[in-house]
């Protein structure tokens, strides 16, 4: 076991002031484990276990949840200047495993802050319009894509020039059965233009942490860690999270290899086999409801609400295009929605944008894109039940600041607020479904075709027209005469003349051939007949994905069958050699009885 310096930076030193105190603080490793607590300046200060590392970070069940909590730290650096954050896989030069980069040209942090961003609980993000709040969010996200993560950062602060280098790793922590979270740090002073290292206690605990550094980072010499500045510039950030987490399989939960231009979740990605998809499932497969699962791109593409004007998200190379659903919606509209906060009975104004996406009503794509603080919390959130058709289509976009995200931002605190917004989105679905459904062809409620039917009774030998319309179509927009109606049917048939319906001079009727009331009200519902069409096509859609899921799941069965068949069978054969064994055991001791 390595016997470490009083210098290592454990996540109990928060801020500047208590670097002084760091020797005192490494005797506190010798008291109990269980509700230690001291007292550094003001601050009280608990010790951590490096198993609360791991536990923390399964907060985010998804890694892009994780990713896009790294991401938010960056974009927060838009008010420090900056103008990019890249993210691209990397490998590690000790064994050549893949790593993952995230890099941005904010303002940095100076020993101090790196401290901060590297202790547990801290936060210093106090604005409205920042993203992150806890200050635990760097902690749970590197810890759920990799087991080590390094932290480059160089920043410009009181006319003071700095960089500095913090190691956070659970392999180090684990395999050296440490009882508390330690973190080493080195820090250089670059105001002179060459790095002079700041030595807070000796030279000698300062060379203990680059030396743990070097054993367990994936640099084995200062060289190399002083050649990752060289692209920072004078201020920026670099991250590098190595020895990712695999997957059950035991493959990493990262997929590099499928897109040079994208990082894919593999477990999402290889869901169903292409080669034998329906066309409309791999239609579905290919809207951005669907693809925010596996493809990072597409996820990070509607990540912000509102466009960058001068910053931008380059993954793997390529910048990330930002996509606006609402910019992709037909027959769309904005809803204005109230909410009454807090005590005061305060009103905020939300405004809403709702419509139908390009492919209604081919994709039963729907939902609401909820966003907070201008970030994606809850993706295409499905309001109405499931056994309906009502809202099929129906997308809508909106900001609500009002109500709290969850620590993973990945849903939103339950409370009255929200219960009543998920009832006032539920309630905006219904009410522009009644009033828009026929637009993507589909019959409104209380609207039968009876209902809708057009009854003529015509009486061509007095030149008069005569046209009944029932009581309950009343409220509807009034009949056209026959005579428009066969004009109209004329105007559709391709190759026949459409015909005069004017009398002549004479007042004798031109020669019209007149359609039975039957015809009439046969024509009069072309229009229904198609919607009812398209309404099939949709049941049928919703039937082959299910018959997918089906044959999927027929399939997983009997592969199951047949491995516990095999099994079975292994463990008759073991059964038998057992039983024989046991029969020669016992024939040979009778033999030896006897003899």
């Amino acid at each position: 076991m390595l016997n470490l310096p009083t210098q290592l930076m454990t996540t109990r030193i928060i801020g500047r002031s208590n670097l002084e105190v760091s020797g005192k603080l490494a005797l506190m490793k010798l008291a109990p484990l269980n509700l230690l607590h001291f007292k550094v300046g003001d601050l009280e200060h608990a010790r951590v276990h490096p198993k609360f590392l791991h536990s923390n970070a399964t907060s985010h069940k998804w890694a892009f949840g994780a990713i896009a909590e790294l991401l938010d730290n960056a974009v927060d650096e838009m008010q420090s200047g900056a103008t990019f954050v890249k993210v691209d896989r990397i490998y590690n030069a000790k064994d050549n495993s893949p790593a993952l980069l995230f890099q941005d040209d904010g303002g940095g942090m100076n020993p101090e802050g790196i401290r901060k961003c590297m202790s547990l609980g801290y936060s210093s993000k106090t604005s409205n319009t920042t993203i992150g709040q806890y200050g635990n969010g760097f902690k749970t996200s590197t810890m759920r894509l990799g087991a080590d993560v390094i932290v480059f950062s160089r920043a410009m602060k009181s006319g003071r020039a700095t960089q500095s280098v913090g190691l956070l790793s659970y392999t180090f922590l684990r395999r050296t059965w440490q009882d508390d979270v330690i973190v080493p740090m080195v820090d250089f002073d670059i105001s002179d233009h060459w790095a002079e290292p700041i030595i807070y206690s000796s030279k000698d605990d300062w060379s203990s942490n680059l030396n743990i550094m070097l054993q367990w980072s994936p640099f084995a010499s200062k060289d190399e860690i002083m050649l990752q500045f060289e692209n920072i510039g004078s201020h920026g950030t670099k991250i590098i999270i190595y020895n990712l987490w695999l997957n059950d399989e035991g493959i990493y939960e990262l997929n590099f290899d499928d897109d040079d231009e994208d990082i894919r979740l593999r477990d999402e990605a290889n869901r169903g086999n292409p080669s034998k998809t329906l066309k409309r499932v791999l239609e579905l497969q290919s809207h951005i409801s669907y693809r925010i699962r596996f493809s990072l791109r597409a996820y990070a593409s509607v990540l912000y609400l509102r466009k960058f004007t001068n910053f931008q998200i380059i993954l793997r190379g390529n910048p990330v295009q930002q996509l606006y659903i609402a910019d992709d919606l037909k027959y769309s509209k904005a809803i204005t929605y109230r909410p009454t906060v807090g005590l005061s009975s305060k009103e905020v104004v939300v405004e809403t944008t709702i419509g139908f996406i390009k492919e209604a009503p081919a994709l039963r794509v729907c939902g609401f894109n909820v966003y907070h603080k201008n970030r994606l919390i809850r993706p295409f959130w499905k309001v109405t039940g499931d056994g309906s058709n009502k809202g099929h289509g129906v997308v809508g976009v909106l900001e609500a600041n009002f109500i709290e995200p969850a620590h993973d931002k990945q849903d939103f605190e339950r409370s009255s607020l929200f219960s009543k917004l998920e009832m006032r989105l539920k309630q905006m679905v219904m009410e522009y479904w009644k009033g828009h459904c026929h637009l993507i062809g589909h019959q409104p409620d209380g609207m039968s075709k009876s209902n809708l039917q057009k009854q003529y009774i015509v009486q061509p030998r007095d030149g008069s027209i005569m046209q009944k319309q029932s009581v309950t179509d009343s409220h509807m927009h009034p009949v056209q005469p026959l005579i428009d109606l066969a004009d109209d049917l004329h105007h559709q048939l391709p190759g026949q003349q459409t015909r005069s319906t004017r009398t002549s001079v004479s007042g004798k009727l031109p020669n019209i051939t007149w359609p039975v009331a039957g015809s009439a009200r046969e024509a009069s519902l072309d229009g229904l007949n198609s919607r009812s069409i398209d309404q099939i096509s949709e049941e049928n859609i919703q039937l082959i994905n299910r018959c997918q899921e089906h044959i999927q799941k027929e399939v997983e069965l009997e592969k199951t069958i047949e491995e516990l068949e095999n099994e079975l069978e292994e463990s008759r054969k073991k059964c038998a050699r057992l039983s024989s064994h046991l029969e020669s055991q016992r024939m040979q001791m009778l033999t030896g009885q006897r003899s």
